[in-house]
């Protein structure tokens, strides 16, 4: 699967790529594979990082269940630099906030899918990315979402 390392302020971020879609984001890696669709993903991910970008546009290709896709599909949908709770989610797909939080958890393109945008009924809760809750912060930061963790 042809892969792409980038460095951002949260940690090098490898994206990978098969059948023209972005299909997962890691922490860590040294992956130098050049396809144009990668190219405009370590683009877009660059702008971001600068602050210069508040919306992905790219394909991506979400595994796992239906209810895996639909969550990921609700992540997708949050703004730059708004939150919603696992509950919020949950009332919209008729499914439980601890379901939410683990297809969220399971979220395999974080960053691209705004899986740290996500929050508990009580505020900041965990996070499945390299760093965990330290690096959610960092985001959330990073958007100017960090008010709404004080």
């Amino acid at each position: 699967m042809p892969a792409l390392t980038v460095p951002t302020q949260f940690g090098p971020l490898t994206l990978f790529e098969q059948g023209g879609a972005i299909e997962r984001v890691e922490w860590d890696g040294d992956h130098a594979d050049d396809t144009p669709l990668l190219t405009e993903a370590a683009r877009q991910l660059r702008a971001y990082d600068a602050g210069t970008l508040t919306q992905f546009d790219l394909p991506m290709r979400v595994a796992g269940s239906d209810f895996q896709r639909a969550v990921c599909d609700q992540i997708a949908a949050i703004p730059f630099g708004e939150t919603v709770t696992y509950g919020d989610i949950a009332r919209a797909l008729g499914q439980s906030a601890q379901a939410v939080g683990n297809a969220c958890g399971g979220n395999p393109i974080p960053v691209i899918i705004p899986c740290h945008r996500v929050m508990g009924a009580k505020g900041l809760t965990g996070f499945s990315g390299k760093g965990g809750v330290e690096t959610k912060v960092a985001l959330l930061r990073h958007e100017g979402a960090a008010g709404l963790l004080i």
